[in-house]
């Protein structure tokens, strides 16, 4: 059987050859490697963004030019294929960013949460960026009920851990994090990414860090694990191409 992958991210599109379009950042078009097929099939989940049009436009060209399958798992107005079969039968599910706390409600309405799980188990990979990388942990800071950060902790928990996202862009969000640990509102153990970084997941454990252009491994963008003993959060970063 498969060892069940994830793909947390804080990025995974680079600028595409024209205005307002993308292309595939590396550290997905190494994930489509992973896959091991000449031509992967690739779902898209853009609940988070209400599926919105766009970005299904935008992230199908950029899955296309790099030769996928795409499919879609749409939940508006009602979904456009059943969950179990269409995430089954994919290589690659990428779940777009958006508010996190519409998404897992969505999911477990219509059996998104258990399909994707069943998918997971199954050796299909999951990758997702923003909403699409919280959704797979047990919570962590969004922005999804307004402006100000607050928690969400009814994530899926494929992986047992907090996760934090836009870790350097968005000034709220590691002094948040650090707080709810200490509070015991989120897990004890995090993993955190900056932005065009990610981890990946083999079954529950972090293995290495990527991100979507070459970076230096001691500079620049990073992702951390975070601990929290008592009233103390220890933060380890590390870096693009390292292992955990």
């Amino acid at each position: 059987m498969a060892t069940p992958r994830i793909l947390a991210t804080s990025g995974g599109f680079v600028p595409g050859p024209v205005q307002q379009s993308a292309r595939l950042g590396r550290m997905v078009l190494d994930a489509l490697g992973a896959t091991k097929q000449t031509r992967p099939n690739v779902c898209l989940v853009l609940t988070a963004s209400g599926d919105d049009a766009s970005y299904y436009a935008l992230a199908y060209e950029a899955f296309t030019t790099a030769g996928c399958e795409v499919r879609t798992l749409k939940l508006f107005p009602q979904p456009n294929a059943a969950p179990e079969e269409r995430l089954g039968s994919s290589d690659l599910v990428w779940v777009g960013g958006g508010s996190v706390a519409n998404l897992l409600a969505l999911w477990r309405l219509h059996g998104v949460d258990l399909a994707m799980r069943s998918a997971w188990e199954r050796g299909v990979i999951l990758a997702g960026v923003s909403a699409g990388s919280l959704c797979w942990h047990v919570g962590g800071t969004t922005d999804s009920f307004g402006p100000d950060l607050a928690p969400v902790t009814d994530g899926l928990a494929l992986l047992p851990y907090a996760n934090g996202v836009h870790y350097d862009s968005e000034a709220q969000r590691r002094p948040l994090m650090h707080r709810l640990m200490r509070e015991g509102v989120l897990p004890e153990v995090a993993f955190a990414t900056d932005d065009h970084v990610g981890i990946w997941y083999e079954g529950v454990t972090a293995t290495r860090v990527v991100a979507d252009t070459p970076l230096p491994a001691f500079i620049g963008p990073a992702a951390y694990a975070l601990e929290c003993e008592g009233d103390d959060v220890r933060e380890r970063r590390v870096g693009v191409g390292e292992s955990f």
